[in-house]
């Protein structure tokens, strides 16, 4: 039993990385927390995609007679590309939270949604 939780224990974690970002990414009306919250999927996307990327005794993958087991260089690249993705992600979503603080005065849902309703409804009344 023990032995199927340790050969497990990484997806373990991927899953529990999963749940707890979307968690956050729900649960939360501030803006940066949100966004931490992404970045904790992400994470665990990453995890999800290099688990099984490395066998056990695997080599990189080049030839020679004395090896024959080799380890699969593809999920390392794909995650090194997603890396790069999601960095690009939290700079956007980093700066369109500077630019909603600039422009509501806050970073919380429910603070931006009431200022949208005030105004929605004044321009109502106006027109």
């Amino acid at each position: 039993m023990l032995s199927q939780f340790l050969n497990h224990f990484g997806y373990i974690v991927t899953v529990f990385l999963m749940v707890t970002g979307l968690f956050i990414v729900i649960a939360r009306g501030n803006l940066i927390k949100k966004l931490v919250g992404l970045s904790v999927f992400q994470t665990s996307v990453y995890l999800l995609y290099i688990i099984p990327g490395k066998l056990l005794g695997g080599t990189a993958p080049i030839l020679s007679a004395q090896y024959s087991v080799y380890s699969n260089p593809l999920p390392h690249v794909l995650i090194l590309t997603a890396i790069v993705v999601g960095v690009a992600t939290m700079a956007l979503g980093l700066a369109l939270a500077v630019r909603i603080r600039e422009a509501y005065g806050s970073i919380e849902e429910d603070d931006i949604t009431d200022l949208d309703n005030q105004a929605d409804e004044s321009e109502g009344n106006v027109a």
